[in-house]
């Protein structure tokens, strides 16, 4: 601080010795005119230090952002003529300039940062893929003031080093001009003769000039990409979509309601794994086994404990009524209906329009369309650990297939993760009588989210009867005497952990082998790797849901899938960047965990200056109603202004609460707008009004009360 204060001084000083001695009259155009004879003297007595002195002055006036920048340019022109004024000119500006872009850096990126980090994120994202494009084209053009753009090229992450030489070469045009007139001094009646409305125009067209050539690359670059390819002249389908999952059926949907022909391909269920091993079947065991957990615990309602009785096979058996249930929603006939063609099979790419569909009744039909978009999701990952394949395994994707016939909940269950899944299923099938054992490698679960959310979720899952053994690392599976036994290294000692079964719930893997993406050279990096419109190498071949991340949650999918439709079908009029600026998630344990934007460990990681508003349910109405009193909402906010940075519910319904705060982040409104709308009562929701009435309390304008504390008792008399 001392440091950067000590700085600002000394530019101050600067400034005001450059006025001070009238040296902003010497750099005008008739003191310049005035003083070329006295100039013209000292450069016959002394030519090297009148050059360096001119040098330096240059580059203070450039580096200070003080006017005068075009005068000194002419000078250049006037007292070294133009190949020795175009070397001190061209050098002397970019140094300055460079050092103007090192003091903004220094002063304010840090401080700009902390106000406006999203913002300034995607900026130095696309300086880091552009920057230096776009900073030659700015330099090209002279309507740009350029002490402009040092100071804020200063508050990106662009490399100074880059900053420099495209400085240099894309000032030098301008500086010649500047310099050949400056030869010609005493012909220049005033500074606007030098850029006429015609230079201008042209310095105009020099700027373009790169966006156009980007274009024709761009245009190259794709004859490049399918130059081993004959491109149809006709086309069979507009759009074909592999994988009907969420990122699919949303893609194929909005296809087929802008009246495009579209065919959707899946070789398995409709639905994806979302409807028939995911969201849904972990939801609905989710729901039995918090009843079970409730009648547990009678007390809370007035009511008598008691163990509850149930059939583990008819819990089962709901979970797979709830997927029938819901299975018309995601149907062939449903999509058959709103004009998708659908067909059962599996897809592969042949080349770039082309797709082999090998249909499950044998037969293979080949179908051509103009916009590929592959959304074949992803798969559990299963750990490559000595000996699993041999004692056997379940994933989350498996379980509800080989537990459908069981009798009674496995007796001992051992659960490998701790992220969301691992969590949802460990706590259910302990609340359904298995008794589980949870295995995480890290220090704490859920470690995507706050320490203490990791915590309470830690309480809530050993409350229900896990076992949680963090920091525990898997190494092997073994069979001894008719048992199983899994191996794990806690403080370098070994511990065996029993179990009948074992479910792996690690983390998922995307579905990249058996489409043609190797055959075809499309990138993958354990995603497909696309740009921001998801569009692959190719860009008429798009990706969407989990085979491209970064979230892997079925929401997310189906927002893909609009930019997916919407960019393939439309991109040559208008292309539109994924929006992945208000995610929201939810994990699904009893209470559940929901949050969006920044948690109070990211906003620390980033440097912001936040503050953070809690309001506890211990204080709601409603849940004091429901004995359900246990949670919290967390909203994190920049020092002083209601602007909402990011917001964890942990509470029943969380993930019902947390969409008015999504609403809320998406549309740019702050807690004052929560706390100014009527919610309903009693309701879960007014914990949102709360919290944000706890920020308005925190914010109350003392000066303005204690003047209407004394109005009132001057009103009473």
């Amino acid at each position: 601080m001392i440091k950067k204060l000590l700085l600002v001084l000394i530019a101050a000083a600067g400034v005001g010795m450059f006025f001070h001695f009238n040296l902003h009259q010497l750099l005008t155009l008739d003191g310049l005119k005035g003083s070329m004879d006295q100039f013209n003297q000292y450069k016959a007595q002394s030519p090297l230090l009148v050059i360096g002195g001119f040098f330096l002055l240059y580059v203070v006036v450039t580096a200070l952002s003080l006017p005068g920048a075009a005068i000194l340019t002419l000078a250049a022109g006037a007292l070294f003529g133009l190949v020795e004024g175009l070397l001190v000119a061209s050098f002397a500006s970019t140094i300055g300039a460079t050092l103007a872009f090192l003091v903004s850096r220094y002063l304010l990126r840090d401080t700009i940062k902390k106000r406006f980090p999203e913002r300034l994120a995607a900026i130095d994202k696309g300086v880091d893929k552009e920057g230096a494009f776009y900073l030659f084209t700015l330099r090209l053009v002279p309507v740009f003031p350029f002490f402009l753009i040092n100071l804020l090229m200063g508050l990106t992450a662009i490399k100074s080093w880059t900053f420099y030489w495209v400085s240099q070469i894309g000032m030098l045009a301008g500086t010649f001009v500047f310099v050949n007139a400056g030869t010609q001094l005493a012909q220049i009646e005033r500074l606007s003769g030098i850029l006429s409305l015609d230079l201008i125009l042209s310095f105009a067209l020099l700027g373009v000039f790169p966006l156009i050539a980007k274009a024709i690359l761009n245009v190259f670059k794709k004859r490049r990409v399918y130059k081993n390819y004959t491109k149809p002249k006709k086309f069979d389908r507009n759009m074909i979509v592999i994988g009907a999952g969420a990122g699919g059926l949303v893609t194929s949907y909005i296809a087929a309601a802008v009246k495009a022909k579209v065919t959707l391909i899946e070789a398995g269920e409709m639905g994806g794994d979302c409807l028939n091993t995911g969201c849904v079947p972990s939801k609905a065991i989710i729901k039995s086994a918090k009843i079970a957990q409730q009648i547990r615990h009678g007390e809370n309602y007035g009511l008598e404990n008691t163990t509850p009785q149930f059939s583990f096979k008819k819990v089962m058996a709901r979970v797979h009524q709830v997927i029938a249930d819901i299975a018309p929603h995601d149907s062939i006939e449903r999509y058959t209906n709103l004009g998708v063609e659908v067909l059962k099979g599996y897809g592969k790419l042949i080349d770039p329009w082309t797709v082999e569909i090998k249909l499950n009744d044998g037969s293979t039909q080949t179908l051509t369309a103009r916009t590929l978009v592959i959304a074949t999701g992803a798969r559990p990952f299963v750990p490559p650990l000595p000996g699993i394949e041999e004692t056997g395994y379940v994933t989350s994707d498996t379980l509800w297939s080989k537990f459908a016939e069981l009798d009674e909940a496995p007796k001992k269950l051992v659960v490998l993760g701790g992220g969301p899944i691992g969590c949802e299923l460990a706590q259910s099938f302990a609340r359904l009588g298995s008794s589980v054992t949870q295995v995480e490698m890290a220090e704490r679960v859920m470690i995507k989210e706050d320490v203490e959310v990791s915590a309470f979720a830690h309480q809530s899952l050993t409350d229900s009867g896990v076992n949680i053994l963090t920091s525990h690392q898997a190494l092997r599976c073994e069979a001894r005497e008719g048992k199983k036994y899994l191996v794990v290294k806690h403080n370098d000692t070994e511990i065996d952990i029993e179990y009948d079964e074992l479910l792996c719930a690690v983390g998922r893997s995307a579905r990249l082998k058996g489409y043609g993406l190797e055959e075809l050279g499309i990138e993958t990096n354990r995603t497909i790797v696309t740009n921001d419109y998801l569009e692959t190498l190719y860009p008429n071949i798009f990706a969407a849901g989990d085979i491209v991340g970064p979230y892997q949650f079925t929401h997310v999918a189906a927002h893909q899938g609009w930019y997916a439709a919407v960019n393939g079908l439309f991109g040559h009029f208008k292309k539109f960047k994924v929006d992945y600026r208000v995610i929201p998630w939810t994990t699904f344990i009893d209470p559940e965990v929901a949050r969006v934007g920044l948690n109070e460990q990211e906003a620390i990681d980033k440097g912001i200056d936040y503050e953070i508003t809690r309001f506890e349910f211990e204080e709601l109405d409603r849940a004091i109603t429901e004995s359900a009193n246990n949670g919290f909402i967390k909203v994190i906010t920049p020092k002083g202004k209601d602007k909402i940075l990011g917001v964890t519910v942990v509470s029943e319904h969380a993930g019902d609460l947390i969409a008015e705060f999504v609403l809320a982040m998406k549309h740019g409104l702050g807690l004052n707008k929560i706390l100014g709308t009527i919610h309903s009562y009693p309701t879960w929701a007014e914990g949102n009004k709360y919290a944000a009435g706890e920020w308005k309390r925190n914010h109350a304008p003392h000066t303005v009360l204690n003047m209407l504390e004394k109005y009132h008792a001057w009103r009473r008399g």
